[in-house]
């Protein structure tokens, strides 16, 4: 099966709608994509979960080890890890029945993008969330 991405209209739906993002592979150094990503996010309104059990806090908000760890409902998971780890994350994912799953740029494993797909998820790879944002925001 071929990884399709939803529309473009789709992905600002998405954007407009969500509340709160997981980013799994978050990164505390200012110069990792991942914090620049969700930096631009949290400043763009929406509430950030680190998920990543090698730091403490990012931005003063405390991080869990993993997606099982979140109370409350998560909108997206947005996932900056290398692409062998998402099957992994996608069952964490499904367990905790969030809205969205969402791999970065270069980030895009079939096998997982399967089994959400066959769960009825939406699913998202290889595209960078904060670029989405920027080119779907309304003004």
């Amino acid at each position: 099966m071929a990884i399709t991405n939803p529309s473009r209209e789709e992905i600002a739906e998405i954007l407009q709608k969500a509340k709160r993002i997981a980013v799994v592979g978050l990164s505390n150094n200012p110069e990792r994509t991942s914090y620049m990503v969700a930096k631009a996010m949290k400043d763009a309104g929406y509430e950030i979960i680190p998920v990543n059990p090698t730091i403490d806090e990012w931005e003063g908000i405390k991080a869990v080890k993993t997606l099982k760890d979140i109370d409350g409902h998560v909108d997206i998971v947005n996932v900056f890890r290398r692409p062998e780890h998402l099957p992994e994350i996608a069952r964490e994912f499904v367990q905790i029945d969030a809205d969205v799953f969402w791999g970065q740029l270069g980030v895009v494993n079939e096998e997982a993008y399967e089994f959400l797909k066959e769960k009825g998820y939406t699913v998202v790879m290889d595209r960078c969330i904060k670029v989405e944002h920027a080119l779907t925001k309304k003004n």
